[in-house]
């Protein structure tokens, strides 16, 4: 019987199995935290005894292995290392959950505690703390013009061993003494108190710490140890036969709105004013304008006016832009309901011959329902009703906020000309409503004579005020001018339709070279160029993502926008890399960034540059976030691949079947490079935010969903490359089909939880994806049921496999 269990326990099965009940224990436990809440899914899942023992059975799975397999006489080192740091890993786990402790302190200025109440396994107890700490001064930084917070932070005195030192506490800036770990968790409503988050686990820092350092080593060594299985694929790349470097693809008119045109000169100059936005940050009228035409009719321009004569033909006109049907709608029943004709709509539509809101009785239910009872059409109604709201307030001058308050230094706040301007002194007032009066008068007048030089000088009388009564926010011309730039240039449209222009042809003469035994020098050539045309796209692409770092002054993949636009670079970047390699693996990988920066130009994707939230405001932000895009993208990489194999030997016939089972088995090879690359980046990801979770609020892993399928994402590929193992005729086959399939862990890590899901990462539920129209689904589905389906169906592909072994 022991010996029985032993044989089980040292075999390849039973750890796939362990890691597959790994997954779908995790995955269950997501869905019970969506519908019971965070504590049920713990006691249930994370924390319960079932929990812990199969984590114990996955190491005692790898010891058993280890042994077995003799593993250690191969002198994989880096192998040795990953497998061990997870060990190391789970025993600082458990040491934190048997002996770690947490607690709350909460201060008022002036008040000195020595003592707290902390948690741990045993329950909540009072603990006497070696030191006392007494809430000097608190201190709230708000963004200009806001009440959202920048940072917070806490300056504490602390009494300890006869001395007295002060210290400051803020997010991400710990407070470390005696074994004490102080975070700052939040702060009482009159800013005149704090909350701070202490933690008290030396012993478990120390050892998962050394589990981390073993981890990023041992995956170094995966790379560089001449014995791993990348270096081994590497030269099997080598003696397999070269593959040849060889390789497609309005708006409706609006005739009433060209006679409201305004010289692009002028309307560029009032584009380039600053003013402040509603989330506070400080942008040029052209960032606004253009924002506001994207959530009128989801687009970044109006035919034959650019957002500047726009936005200013609309200030100056209202009441003719009222009958323009600038409102796009998404859904036809709307119209249906309200019998308008089309799928748009003017701002006089929305109201009947006496002025009644037709929408407002059906928006004010939907408003009062819940969220979860909120029906297709009560979302389309609201989203209709923002939109009616945003020209209405446009109408009445009340979203351009361009005038600066000059007595506000605390939150900086600006001024439209259309809000109630009673907190602002007689005289700042009455400038104010005088200065755009008579820029307006000034425009009307210069669209009737063709003379512009009255406006131009009513725009700098304009500009001049904001000098004046600007209280220190930076509204340098230099951060205007790129910021309007970025907004015009528009280089991520024009990346899109490159990628995807360029990947086209380079899957048609790839494609084509691929089923052929020779490739001639005008097909290298044309290959050639295709390449030099996706390196310069890249290259703008690049150009793109520094700009935008610049304008908001922190990395760009801060949000689901921005981390698209990063996974396409990512993706395409990891193309480049394998482009001397084959050639088709590279339009596969431009293919994907061309459809990832597609998919990021989809309604529900917000562009819009915003400022962090004080938790963000942290440089592991950069590194854990970049990595994980990083590997999304060679994960994508190996699911474009996986499919194109499964696809292949529909191609095969009798006169190109040896040198297309090659090809094939080359290709699989550079998907398991691309996969082993994608898995190890993930994996340094998740622990990357790990780490900054301790680093700024105390705890490693809370299970919140994004961190759970995070971790669901690596078991799964680490399954898909465990498969080998198993008996070699399916090996190739059921390898390209699950580097395919396991594609959608990603897709729920990085869109179902953000949608579907409860937690700290979710952003709404189902917000973006009911977005989506039912093709996009439809392709999905397509995308990875028939590949599959054909491979298995293709008995030529098991012929390929047994010949390519």
């Amino acid at each position: 019987m022991k010996e029985k269990l032993f044989r089980f326990l040292a075999s390849y099965r039973a750890t796939l199995l362990l890691m597959l009940i790994y997954v779908f224990l995790m995955a269950l436990a997501t869905i019970i935290e969506k519908n019971e809440g965070t504590p049920v899914a713990k006691a249930m899942i994370y924390y319960s005894p079932l929990f812990l023992f199969l984590q114990f059975l996955l190491v005692v799975n790898w010891a058993c292995v280890t042994i077995s397999h003799k593993l250690f006489a191969f002198r994989k080192w880096g192998y040795i290392l990953v497998h061990g740091a997870f060990v190391v890993i789970l025993a600082g786990a458990m040491i934190t959950h048997l002996f770690g402790r947490e607690g709350m302190m909460h201060l008022r200025e002036g008040e000195k505690s020595g003592r707290i109440m902390m948690k741990s396994s045993m329950g909540e107890a009072e603990c006497a703390l070696p030191f006392q700490v007494e809430l000097i001064d608190f201190e709230l930084l708000r963004y200009p013009g806001s009440h959202s917070p920048s940072s917070y932070e806490s300056k504490l005195r602390l009494y300890v061993d006869g001395e007295v030192k002060e210290e400051k506490v803020f997010m991400n800036n710990v407070l470390d003494l005696k074994g004490y770990r102080f975070f700052q968790a939040s702060y009482d409503s009159d800013e005149e108190g704090t909350i701070l988050s202490v933690s008290n686990d030396v012993a478990d820092r120390t050892v998962t710490y050394c589990g981390y350092g073993l981890l990023f080593a041992g995956l170094l060594g995966c790379f560089l140890d001449k014995n791993s299985r990348f270096r081994r694929l590497g030269r099997q790349l080598k003696t397999l036969q070269l593959v040849a470097l060889t390789a497609c693809l309005g708006i409706a008119s609006f005739a009433d709105a060209q006679s409201l045109a305004i010289p692009v000169s002028h309307a560029g100059k009032f584009g380039a004013l600053p003013m402040q936005s509603v989330n506070e940050r400080i942008i040029p009228v052209n960032t606004f304008a253009s924002e506001v035409l994207r959530k009128l009719q989801a687009e970044n321009f109006i035919e034959g006016l650019t957002p500047d004569q726009f936005l200013l033909s609309l200030l100056v006109s209202p009441t003719e832009w009222a009958h323009i049907p600038l409102i796009k709608m998404e859904d036809t029943e709307i119209s249906r309901l309200y019998k308008w004709s089309g799928n748009r709509i003017s701002y006089r539509d929305a109201f009947d011959k006496n002025g009644f809101y037709k929408l407002g009785e059906r928006v004010e239910e939907a408003y009062v329902k819940s969220p979860a009872m909120r029906t297709h059409l009560d979302k389309e109604l609201m989203k209709l009703d923002e939109k009616v709201n945003t020209l209405h307030q446009l109408f009445n001058f009340q979203l351009l906020r361009l005038f600066p308050v000059s007595t506000d230094t605390v939150y900086h706040r600006w001024h439209a000309p259309g809000d109630e301007l009673s907190d602002l002194a007689a005289e700042d007032s009455l400038s104010v409503i005088n200065l755009f009066k008579q820029y307006r008068n000034e425009v009307r007048e210069a669209m009737a004579t063709g003379q512009w030089s009255k406006a131009d000088a009513a725009l700098d009388a304009i500009s001049l005020y904001q000098q004046k009564n600007n209280t220190g926010l930076d509204i340098s011309t230099g951060r205007m001018q790129a910021e309007i730039s970025y907004n015009k240039l528009n280089l991520l449209l024009h990346c899109k339709r490159g990628y995807l222009i360029l990947s086209g042809l380079l899957l048609v003469f790839s494609f084509g070279a691929w089923l052929k035994k020779n490739e001639n020098i005008w097909e290298k050539r044309v290959g050639g160029v295709l390449l030099i045309g996706v390196l310069l796209c890249f290259l703008l692409h690049t150009y793109s993502l520094g700009m935008r770092w610049y304008i908001s002054g922190y990395a760009p993949w801060s949000n689901s926008y921005e981390t698209m636009v990063c996974l396409a670079w990512a993706s395409v970047l990891g193309g480049l890399l394998f482009a001397n390699r084959s050639f088709i693996a590279f339009a596969l990988a431009t293919l994907l960034g061309g459809v990832v920066l597609f998919v990021s130009g989809l309604n529900w994707m917000d562009p819009q540059i915003t400022p962090l939230v004080p938790v963000l405001k942290s440089p592991w932000l950069m590194f854990h976030v970049a990595t994980l895009i990083a590997a999304y993208g060679f994960l994508g990489i190996s699911c474009m691949i996986g499919t194109t194999n499964l696809l292949a030997p529909a191609f095969m016939t009798s006169r190109n079947r040896d040198f297309l089972s090659v090809r094939i088995a080359r290709l699989s090879i550079i998907n398991e490079m691309s996969l082993l690359i994608g898995l190890a980046l993930m994996t340094v990801g998740v622990f990357l935010g790990a780490i900054w979770a301790n680093e700024s609020w105390g705890r490693y892993w809370s299970w919140d969903p994004k961190e759970t399928w995070a971790l669901i994402t690596t078991v799964v590929y680490a399954i898909v490359l465990h498969l080998r193992w198993f008996g070699k005729k399916e090996n190739d086959r059921l390898f390209n089909l699950l580097s395919q399939l396991a594609f959608l862990s990603v897709l729920m890590t990085y869109f179902g939880v953000n949608y579907l899901l409860s937690g700290m990462h979710s952003y709404g539920s189902n917000a973006g994806l009911s977005a989506l129209p039912f093709w996009v689904y439809l392709l999905g589905i397509i995308f990875f049921v028939l590949p599959g389906g054909m491979a298995y169906l293709s008995p030529t592909f098991s012929e390929s496999v047994i010949r390519s072994s």
